[in-house]
């Protein structure tokens, strides 16, 4: 007995087949996809580890740690250390991801934060380094950590920002680390928190004292307030300091609302800080009280001395300067050789590129190897994210168990570009073969000449009102938006001189900070405290916005300048930044005397600023070459599924168009033909319902019926935005559907108007046309802007149209190209009467033309004077066509013109049957009940009355009334 395992039909057999290898394809996709390795299992084990409060001390602190186990064992230790204001739970995915790729990973709080105890001294190599030194030894002691001799583990250390500070100084004093991977952290904490343009060069002109920078730099307020706040309150124990979502990376593809692990590598200090100051809980057993009975919270009392000392005024005694740089990793970075990965973000106005360019410096001018990367984050743009994750990963992996490739000396950038379609930003890695430094190599530096003279510019009293450079902890809300970034941006007027670069010709990628002199006078000379002036680089657009990259400023401060005016000539480095600069795009200085993120001076003052002879821009490039994230293979097999399957219901939808696209030769002539139409939505309702009519060459047919009678979801059906439930829609023979080609013979103007209201009414007309892709000598504009009427107004952009031109323009709209059937639905809405009487014969005119006109409206009595024919519609159903005269006269009512309109109206109202008799001027109206109309003038004639004229009562709104149940007795 044979069986038929296909369709006999060829067509249908193809389709089959398709379908069938598009399945067996997608299946073998999901087996290839769930074939891969599963991450490895992982267990975790929590501690208490005691390690002295103070060297020599005999008091302990308590570090609340957790350790993640993997699979195979003995592996090579990480140790991961978390952001400032988190605790281990802050890292607590990132070690999974690690233990995953068989490391053993040690994540513990740091004394003051989380469920350890102990007070905070900023990463002081005498307690912090020493805490991370104790757990060092604790990884020696674990059977299930590689060890390379007797308490010498086999470790690498990675963190970030406070924790990417704490593996530098551990690597620079403890020789047991192997590697290390710092991210998003700084160098100096002098230079982070205090920033002095990192000792410039500088030229002077008059008095050769004046050209030295104040020592002291300029207090990043907001930041530091933001850092040091997470450790003035009682410790959390939950340990949510968060940083944000991953950053943006090459090759992502989701819609960006992966949130990644925790802190993780990012460790972010505005957020941590931000968390640890919202949901802390009473302080602990053993925790230092309450920061409203101990103004110095967690902090050390030296630590809390340093702070109060710079917050007070905004200027650090050498004491703090000191401190911050004996806790700060350029205090042994002269010592750290072992292999680096120093990973800094890009948007980041805590720790920016200059840091981290310090760091990989010192590092390699002490025989070290340093790879370098700059991604699209920081603490203003997220954590890495995972593919980056993996690149330390895999640095890791190959520094302590040799395995993998070489990951190399490089040094690698991201490029942010524009927004894609779902609001990510697109990124693209370059990578180059050495690190040039934060001002690139001087062979690759492209000078930009810089236009704007002399300026005077003035440090208001207590530098109120400042400008805005960005708001730290919420700079990432500007991220890849111009205008939302704008909105994170001031430069209030007359206290900043700008200088602008002409138009690029060609892309100008800038990497790393460009650099400008300057020459700076004070008629009348400064106070002690100098002067104070703030200059960032904006990208300018052809349209004039500004966007400054990554909120980004470099603030200078200057001693005293000379009293007679002369100037002092300086060179100013600016912040580092990557920013692809596209063609017509400017770059413009802005020096500023005020930034509200910083402390300034506040005695006023006024400024003269120029620039140096003959001085421009000079912006680092960094020439390389763009890196392929790999070959999505997942995504790329869903591509093709997709494609298959694509593939599949095309040549389904193509079958099924032929079919139901055979025109009726019959109706090839006939515009519209609607048989037995249906249109019914789920829960029992149903718009339209067994509706059949058909609209001749040369008609101007009106579609009338009450709200709720089904108009507009026929008109909707008609242009095959909607399907019918049951019937069908012929246009000139052609059977209607979604994206038929007959409809391009159909202007149609239906629900509204839609326009681009920054245009002008001419320019959306032209629009349009050009989206139909058909000839412009077809559209006959000039027509169609005569049918609109607006005059000059029509080159006025649309936002300033009124309703009424709005109308008259889609009006126009509709009739581009002079279809053969015109429609349009409720067209006099929101014209004045002139207007109407205008449309009116546009419509008819249109007509005569032997083209075919479909109106819906409610006003009956234009339709009476319009339309040729008319359909009545009530509850979706068909209760009336025909012509407008054969309608009227259905009714049964009669005028007659007469003599005595009184005399007239007592006959009519005693013949037997007549009804509704009234009087309007010489006519008298009257509902005759089936009399015939001779017989009502026998009446009339009989009581002595005049009648001239004769005839049925032209009244298509009583009509109308009668035939939808809704007229009065």
């Amino acid at each position: 007995m044979s069986r038929q395992l296909l369709p006999r039909d060829r067509r249908t057999r193809l389709v089959a087949l398709v379908l069938v290898a598009a399945v067996v394809i997608a299946g073998g996709a999901v087996f290839w996809l769930n074939t891969g390795e599963e991450p490895s299992p992982v267990r975790t084990q929590d501690a208490t580890v005691s390690v002295p409060a103070a060297p020599n001390s005999p008091d302990q602190v308590q570090l609340d740690t957790t350790v993640f186990i993997p699979e195979n064992t003995p592996a090579p230790a990480v140790l991961m250390p978390h952001g400032f204001g988190g605790s281990k739970n802050s890292v607590a995915s990132d070690a999974r991801e690690l233990a995953e790729r068989g490391f053993v990973v040690l994540t513990y709080s740091a004394r003051g934060f989380g469920r350890s105890t102990g007070q905070i001294g900023l990463n002081d190599p005498r307690f912090e380094v020493a805490d991370a030194q104790a757990l060092l030894s604790e990884l020696a002691r674990r059977p299930d950590v590689r060890t390379d001799g007797p308490d010498d583990p086999r470790v690498g250390v990675t963190g970030g920002s406070y924790g990417g500070a704490l593996s530098l100084l551990l690597a620079g004093i403890d020789k047991r680390v192997d590697t290390i991977a710092p991210v998003i952290t700084y160098n100096d904490l002098a230079q982070g928190l205090l920033p002095n343009s990192a000792a410039p060069t500088v030229a002077t002109t008059g008095t050769p004292a004046q050209g030295a920078f104040a020592p002291d730099g300029v207090f990043k307020r907001s930041w530091a307030g933001i850092f040091f706040s997470a450790g003035m309150g009682p410790a959390g124990l939950g340990g949510s300091g968060d940083p944000g979502r991953d950053a943006p990376e090459a090759g992502q593809e989701d819609d960006g609302d992966n949130l990644g692990g925790q802190a993780g590598a990012a460790g972010g200090a505005g957020a941590d800080a931000a968390a640890a100051l919202g949901s802390a809980p009473p302080a602990g057993p053993g925790m230092p009280g309450n920061g409203a009975a101990n103004p110095c919270g967690r902090f050390t009392e030296q630590v809390c001395r340093a702070y109060q000392d710079v917050a007070t005024d905004g200027r650090a005694s050498p004491e703090t300067l000191a401190l911050l740089r004996s806790v700060s990793p350029v205090s042994v970075t002269d010592r750290i050789t072992v292999p680096t990965m120093i990973v800094q973000g890009e948007r980041d106005t805590l720790f920016g590129l200059d840091q981290s360019d310090a760091t990989a410096r010192q590092i390699a001018a002490a025989g070290g190897k340093v790879k370098t990367v700059w991604y699209a984050g920081g603490h203003d743009g997220g954590k890495p994210g995972p593919r980056l994750r993996g690149q330390i990963a895999d640095w890791l992996s190959f520094h302590l168990t040799g395995t993998g490739t070489d990951p190399g000396t490089g040094f690698a950038y991201d490029v942010q570009g524009n927004l894609r379609a779902n609001g990510t930003p697109s990124i693209r890695t370059v990578e180059a073969p050495s690190y040039p430094g934060l001002t690139g190599d001087p062979a690759q530096r492209t000078q930009l000449p810089l236009n704007g003279g002399d300026q005077q510019v003035v440090n208001p009293p207590g530098g109120n009102p400042a400008a805005v450079s960005g708001i730290p902890g919420a700079n990432a809300l500007a991220a890849g938006s111009s205008r939302l970034a704008g909105l994170f941006t001031l430069d209030p007027p007359g206290q900043s001189a700008r200088f602008t670069t002409a138009p690029v010709e060609s892309q100008v990628l800038v990497t790393g900070g460009s650099t400008v002199r300057l020459r700076v006078s004070a008629p009348g000379g400064t106070g002690p405290e100098g002067a104070v002036l703030f200059a960032k680089l904006y990208d300018v657009s052809q349209d004039g916005t500004r966007t400054l990259p990554a909120n980004a400023v470099a603030p200078v401060r200057l001693p005293s300048l000379p009293p007679d005016g002369s100037p002092v000539e300086v060179t100013v480095t600016l912040p580092g930044i990557v920013r692809p600069i596209d063609p017509g795009h400017a770059l413009q200085l802005v020096v500023s005397t005020t930034d509200q993120a910083y402390a300034g001076t506040v005695q006023p003052a006024t400024y003269r600023i120029a620039l140096a002879d003959g001085a421009g821009l000079a912006v680092p490039v960094v020439p390389g070459q763009a890196v392929s994230t790999g070959w999505p293979s997942g995504q790329l097999i869903g591509i093709g599924v997709t494609l298959l399957v694509a593939v599949a219901v095309a040549v389904v939808a193509t079958i099924r168009r032929r079919r139901s696209d055979q025109v009726d030769p019959a109706l090839a002539g006939t515009p519209l033909v609607i048989d037995n139409l249906t249109k019914a939505y789920p829960g029992g309702v149903t718009a339209v319902k067994n509706l059949s009519f058909r609209v001749e060459p040369g008609q101007v047919l009106g579609l009338l019926g009450p709200n709720g009678a089904g108009k507009t979801t026929t008109l909707r059906m008609m242009m095959g935005l909607i399907s019918p439930t049951e019937g069908e829609i012929r246009v000139f023979g052609h059977r209607i559907r979604p994206g038929a080609p007959v409809l391009s013979r159909v202007g149609s103007f239906v629900e509204g108007s839609g326009f681009l209201p920054h245009l002008s009414g001419e320019q959306n007309l032209r629009l349009f046309w050009d989206a139909t892709g058909r000839p412009a000598d077809k559209a006959h504009f000039t027509e169609a802007l005569e049918i609109a009427g607006l005059g000059d107004a029509v080159r006025r952009k649309v936002r300033t149209y009124s309703q009424g031109m709005r109308q008259r323009l889609a009006i126009a709209q509709a009739m581009l190209g002079l279809p053969e059937l015109l429609v349009l639905d409720e067209p006099t809405n929101g014209l004045d009467p002139p207007q109407i009487h205008q449309m009116r014969e546009v419509l008819q005119r249109y007509a005569a033309t032997g083209r075919t006109v479909l109106v819906s409206s409610h006003l009956l009595a234009e339709v009476e004077q319009t339309c040729s024919h008319v359909v009545v519609m009530h509850r979706g159903q068909l209760v009336a066509s025909g012509e407008v005269g054969e309608i009227v006269a259905a009714g049964g009512e009669a005028t007659f013109r007469v003599d005595e309109p009184e005399q007239a109206a007592q006959a009519l109202r005693a013949a037997d049957g007549v009804s509704g008799v009234d009087i309007e001027g010489s006519l008298v109206h009257a509902d005759l009940n089936g009399m015939p109309r001779a017989e009502a003038v026998a009446v009339l004639v009989k009581a002595g009355v005049g009648v001239s004229q004769a005839g049925p009562r032209r009244r298509l709104e009583d009509a109308f009334l009668q035939l939808v149940g809704e007229g009065t007795n």
